[in-house]
């Protein structure tokens, strides 16, 4: 993606006191697409393909901008939650909570206990506990069983989010 393709992209996101400065009209045009959700798989892959972290950026921008949360993201995503080439680690976490979907579980418990170096100086652990909230949402064993493993865990912060989280499952 072009510096100028990036900064049209960019005016989608919302800043506090102002709205987007473009439309997702606008950046469809621009790409020679009429669907949001297309556009940010496409733009997803290819930057996965050359392994482009702000390229990863835009594509979830465009996502976002969308609404975009079809099945077709989950591969991608999954594949990126692990991947340490790119700083969008909270943002992927968050996206596969929106699936609630066993399939997820051995990703998001994988990213309870991995620091991506970008995060080293995060002490609160915010990536653990997106990843323990989406895990809390998903039903069924396979979550549940994943946060009985990290009740447990030597960090203080992942297991007091799991204890909330099996608490408000009903499952403590």
């Amino acid at each position: 993606m072009t510096p100028e393709e990036q900064d049209l992209v960019l005016g989608l996101v919302v800043a506090p006191g102002q709205g987007p400065s473009r439309t997702l009209d606008e950046v469809l045009t621009h790409f020679g697409e009429s669907d949001g959700a297309a556009l940010a798989l496409r733009l997803l892959r290819d930057a996965m393909e050359r392994q482009d972290a702000d390229d990863v950026e835009m594509a979830l921008i465009v996502k976002g901008a969308a609404g975009a949360s079809g099945e077709e993201f989950l591969e991608p995503l999954l594949e990126l939650c692990g991947a340490d080439w790119h700083y969008k680690h909270e943002d992927v976490v968050s996206g596969l909570g929106t699936f609630r979907s066993p399939r997820t579980v051995p990703a998001l418990v994988a990213a309870t206990r991995w620091v991506p170096e970008y995060l080293d100086f995060d002490e609160s652990r915010a990536l653990a506990v997106k990843a323990i909230w989406a895990l809390g949402a998903i039903p069924g064993p396979e979550a549940r069983e994943a946060l009985e493993g990290l009740r447990d865990d030597e960090n203080e912060i992942i297991r007091e989010n799991a204890l909330k989280q099996l608490a408000r499952r009903g499952e403590l």
